[in-house]
Parts: structure tokens; sequence; C-alpha cells
């Protein structure tokens, strides 16, 4: 195991860029930015994205030579920080070798990642489907689970986000779903979130029972041999972070099970060293029948995704065609980022240090944070995929309003801290590869934040709280 004291090879002291050498080359890009670029999720004519020009571990920088920490493995996918050696590497060689081929061919490197990524699934595990993306693989679970049962609806949390094609948008259950809904056969539940329970529960026991009969109820009440998968993200991550009670996914399991259901696990986020384990679902005592797959695979280096598909999956195409392909699906420069990414990981220790980084350094300090600052309302999280809740009034866990949101992101960005910043929280997500002195770093940043402008927002029953047994506030107040 990597020890704190000793972090992987990819970090050390914060990468510079060249200073004052490029300002203008940061006006250019963002003034190219503004006229030609149309951004995601975004109204377009106020937007003033932030320059990006290099990076290297923990960091990146613009022309000008700014350097930020972080925080945000930009869309929770740099796993392995930026820059790593071994996988640029990897990538330059492949390109000189074979820099495209097509995905009827069989390529040794395609092999091989393939080869990587079913060492760390379940047994039992014996293919894999490369796609573009962690949307599409998404989308060809789907896919795969409606032909292997010869049923239609897909069972998805409400609290979810699975990606923006078709069928992945649609069993995304936050708001992007609702002006998107082309899709057919979608169903959506509450899953666990005992901060704010829909289910009025107390405990964390209560929450998983009580979130489990309401799951088997819709299953009933839609009609079982009607269901061909329940899609679940293993740790969601967009939605908050919400770590999965002991016994819910196992409990989902069995769901599945009694119903002839296909359980597909989304770890596009979650996986390859985010939550301190290879997959995130190794923590809960479950096997699935699908496994969805991209960002941390290989840190986002080149655009890769994939679907890992359990034998019994699998046999369903030995005699039928399966009706999906990508021009693209195992495209050799990702094929050997994944090689090197996953080699790199497992060489350095990297999944073994998040999981320290999380309990050590990461946990204890957002947990300082909750027990001293009434806008934190909850703080939870594993490895290095934590969120921080803010509330404005701590009795009632009002949300913290967006306008305060913008000036907490803008507070950390103005300490030179990147963010993930999300609703009403701000998800502390950095690199796996992280120390703990740049953990620190952003911490304090953070703290500070909270302090000037998040606390202030406060508006009643917010002094005299005691840490709860996640680090959170504790009001004894029902969501």
């Amino acid at each position: 195991m990597t020890q704190l004291s000793d972090p992987p090879a990819t970090t050390g002291a914060v990468p510079r860029g060249p200073v004052g050498a490029g300002a203008d080359d940061d006006a250019r890009a963002l003034a190219l930015d503004r006229a030609h670029v149309f951004h995601s999720w975004s109204a377009q004519a106020q937007l003033s994205p932030l320059v990006v020009a290099g990076g290297s571990g923990s960091h990146v920088w613009d022309h000008a030579g700014r350097t930020y920490l972080d925080l945000s493995s930009q869309l929770v996918n740099t796993n392995i920080g930026h820059g790593h050696p071994a996988v640029v590497a990897a990538i330059q060689e492949q390109a000189a070798r074979l820099a495209t081929i097509a995905p009827a061919t069989a390529n040794l490197t395609r092999g091989l990642a393939a080869e990587r990524v079913l060492a760390h699934a379940p047994e039992g595990f014996t293919k894999v489907f490369f796609t573009n993306g962690g949307a599409d693989a998404n989308e060809n679970a789907i896919r795969m689970a409606r032909l292997h049962t010869g049923r239609d609806k897909v069972v998805s949390h409400y609290r979810s986000y699975h990606g923006n094609t078709g069928a992945a948008v649609v069993a995304t259950g936050d708001w992007r779903r609702v002006p998107n809904e082309y899709a057919r056969g979608h169903v959506h539940v509450f899953g666990p979130y005992l901060y704010r329970s829909e289910f009025w529960a107390t405990t964390p026991e209560q929450e998983c029972e009580r979130a489990l009969h309401h799951l088997e109820r819709v299953v009933q009440s839609e009609g079982p041999d009607s269901i061909a998968a329940i899609l679940l993200e293993s740790v969601p991550g967009t939605a908050g972070v919400l770590v999965p009670p002991p016994g819910y996914l196992a409990g989902v399991r069995a769901i599945a099970d009694r119903y002839g259901i296909v359980l597909v696990l989304d770890e596009v986020m979650a996986g390859f060293g985010r939550t301190g384990r290879w997959f995130a679902h190794e923590a809960h005592d479950v096997v699935c029948d699908l496994i969805t797959f991209a960002k941390g695979v290989n840190s986002g280096y080149v655009p890769a995704g994939g679907v890992a598909i359990s034998a019994p999956i699998a046999r369903t195409f030995d005699d039928r065609v399966f009706p999906g392909g990508l021009t693209y699906s195992g495209h050799p420069l990702a094929m050997a980022s994944i090689v090197a990414t996953i080699d790199a990981m497992e060489a350095e220790g990297v999944v073994e240090h998040a999981a320290a980084i999380g309990t050590d350094v990461l946990g204890p300090g957002l947990a300082d944070l909750a027990a001293r600052h009434p806008s934190v309302g909850e703080v939870r999280g594993t490895g290095v995929f934590w969120a921080v809740e803010l509330v404005a009034d701590p009795v009632a866990r009002t949300p913290l309003p967006p306008a305060v949101m913008a000036q907490v992101k803008a507070g950390m960005l103005a300490r030179d801290v990147l963010p993930f910043v999300q609703d009403n929280r701000v998800h502390v997500v950095p690199p796996c590869v992280v120390t703990p002195d740049e953990v620190r770093t952003g911490l304090a940043a953070l703290d500070e934040v909270l302090g000037e402008v998040a606390d202030a927002a406060v508006t009643g029953g917010a002094t005299g709280a005691t840490p709860g047994p996640t680090g959170a506030t504790t009001t004894g107040a029902r969501a």
C-alpha cells in the first residue's frame, strides 16, 4: 500500500506553468471559445469559462502561469492526475504504430485493455464492449439487458445521472431528463438518502429497509415481467455522493434475482479508484450482471468507456447478432491509454493511496469543517469521493441558494482552487494521486470560503451543533 508520506510518483512539488508568458494566449483562447464553441448544459450568452492550458498531477494552469489545485478532477475523471508520463507515452507510442483501426478487427492493444479491465471485475465477467464514454456504455447496457430478457422497462433512481444519449438521459433522474424524454420504458424510484429521507427514516437501517420496500413495490406495480433492468450508480455521484447504506445494493440484487431482472451497476464516476476501490460495489457485497465504466479507466486522456459483461449475458449473443456498434469502439489510442493507466495504478498503489487519503486526511478534515461551520449540513463520502452539503438553515436543512453557491465557487477560484459545485454542494473529488498537503491546501481554502460566504447566509439554529456519525452536523431535525 502506498504510504501517505510517500505519494505516487506522479505527485510532488506544485507544478507551474510558464509564468507571465501567455496572457495574450489566454485572451485569444477565451475569444475563440466565445465566438465558436457551444457549451453543454449552459445558456451561452453570459459564459466566461476558465482558460486551461496545461496540467500535471493535481494541478492545472492557464497560459499566463496561474496555477489551480484541481479539486474537481475536471468532471471527476482525472483519477490518475493530469499528464501522467506513462499514459502520455503509451498514447504517443500507439499513435506512431497504429492510430486507428476498425472495431471488427482483432487488435492486441484492444485485447490487452479488455484483459486489464476484467482483471478487476468480479469472477464470471468474460467480455468487454468498448464505447466512446459513459453515456453510450449505459445505452448499450440497456440494449443488452432488453435483448437478454426480452423485456422493455428500465428502473433507475431519481437522484442519478447516467449520461446524455437517448436512453441514458431518460434513465437519468435529475432535471436534465425532463426536456429529453424521448426514449421509452423508463421508470424511476427514490434511492436511499438519509439526510433528506423520502421514507421518514431516522437510521441507516430504516432508510435501507424502506428504500428496498419502495423499489420492490414499484417493480411489482409496473409488472415484473415487463422490467429488463435495474440501472443504478453504485455510488450516485453528481446527485450528491450518496454512499448506499449497508445492505442496500445487496437487497437490490435480491429483488433483481427474485424477478429475473438484469442488475446494471453504473461505475462511470465511482470506478477505478474513486472510492478507494477498483469498483465501488466491491464494498457492498454484491455482484451485478453488467458494469458500465468510463472516466477513471484512463482518466479521460482519450475518450473511452465500456460495458463489462457477465458470462450469461455474453452467451446470449454467441449465436445472435448484437445490434449495436460504434466506429471508434476499442479505438487503439484509447485502448493504449487504458492499459497504461491500469498498469500505472497497480504499480504505484494509486487505489490504495486514494483509500488512505479518504480515511486519514479527507474524511477527518471534512468532519472538522462540519463541526465548525453552521452552513455544513452534512459531509459524506469515501476515498477521494466526498460531498459537502451546504444549508441556509441547519434545522430545516434548507439548501443554500444558488446565488450564495456561486459566491462559494468564486471564492474557491479566487484562492486558486478549482471546485466541483453542484446544486447546494461542494464535491471534494481530487485526483486519486492527490497528496495530503494538497488536500490540506484545498480544505483550508474551503474553510475560509465557508466562513466568509456560506456561514453568513445561515438564517437560524446554527450554533452549538455536534458532529454526527458521518462528520455531519446533527440537529435531530427530520429532512
